[in-house]
């Protein structure tokens, strides 16, 4: 299938303000692409890109004073297939688990292990180890939070969370991360498109969405404690431990959000020539 998505955010600011952004797909995605991935902005400014240390595309740029607009358009290609589920997934002893990974058993900035752990093996007491016992720890961030966009902070942890039992994607996918590191399961935050495809419409406005990776059984598997249940035309851009490694941008000075609009759809061989967004960033030497 053919996924047709990108974004036109805007900022406004006073002075110069430097940020990051990680607007790319994952490296991993990128032979996908059916149509050029552009990074497109007004007023056009330089810019560069490297791989930051968890595998992201980061784009480095300087705001101008006054602001800027950040658009992407380009369609790439998915097989549609639903989330794995591998219900004979084991679960890994920590003295087995590979170096890389280990790092995903923290505390993190919104993952606070320490403050959730007895809450994680009560709930952890009734399900064998593996993959029942991840299962119970999605359905309990699943069932504990009740999505409200009204009532969403940044400063969100997934102990005040689990407290306040309302948030959004990103910690719904918080609080099922630390309950999982809670009970020695590496788990990682991941940023993307995720669009209402393959299942009825959302009478809400598009944006990006939050989930996460549990390690079993030798590899990453994906979960979802928003919708608790397997999706297809996942795309994603960024991993890390938390929200902090993945924030779509992050401004160093005051960089104020005025706009913010993400499209992801299904479309045909036959949309592809729809024109993108056009005043493509010019290109400095990629890191």
């Amino acid at each position: 299938m053919l996924i047709r998505t990108g974004f036109d955010i805007a900022f406004e600011t006073d002075t110069d303000v430097p940020m990051l952004a990680l607007l790319n797909v994952r490296p991993e995605r990128q032979a996908d692409l059916r149509t050029p991935e552009v990074l497109r902005a007004e007023p056009a400014v330089p810019y560069r890109q490297y791989i930051d240390p968890f595998g992201n595309v980061c784009t480095r740029l300087v705001v101008p004073a006054g602001g800027i607009s950040l658009r992407a358009d380009f369609v790439i290609e998915d097989p549609g297939t639903p989330d794995p589920v591998a219900l004979d997934a084991v679960q890994h002893p920590v003295d087995e688990l590979p170096d890389e990974v280990l790092t995903y058993l923290m505390s993190s900035r919104y993952c606070e292990v320490s403050r959730l752990s007895q809450e994680a093996w009560d709930i952890a007491r009734d399900h064998p180890p593996g993959w029942a016992r991840v299962q119970a720890m999605v359905t309990a961030a699943h069932e504990r939070i009740e999505f409200d966009y009204m009532k969403a902070s940044t400063e969100s942890t997934a102990r005040s969370v689990f407290d306040t039992r309302c948030g959004v994607c990103r910690d719904f996918a918080h609080l099922a991360i630390t309950l999982c590191r809670a009970i020695n399961v590496p788990a990682r935050y991941c940023t993307g498109y995720l669009g209402d495809i393959g299942i009825d419409p959302i009478d809400a406005p598009m944006d990006f969405s939050a989930w996460f990776e549990a390690y079993l059984g030798g590899r990453w598997y994906t979960f979802d404690a928003r919708h608790n249940t397997p999706r297809i035309a996942r795309i994603v851009m960024a991993r890390g431990r938390d929200a902090t490694d993945t924030a779509i941008t992050t401004s160093f000075g005051n960089a104020r959000l005025t706009r913010f609009d993400v499209h992801t759809d299904e479309v045909a061989d036959t949309d592809l020539s729809r024109p993108p967004a056009e005043t493509a960033l010019p290109q400095r030497a990629v890191a």
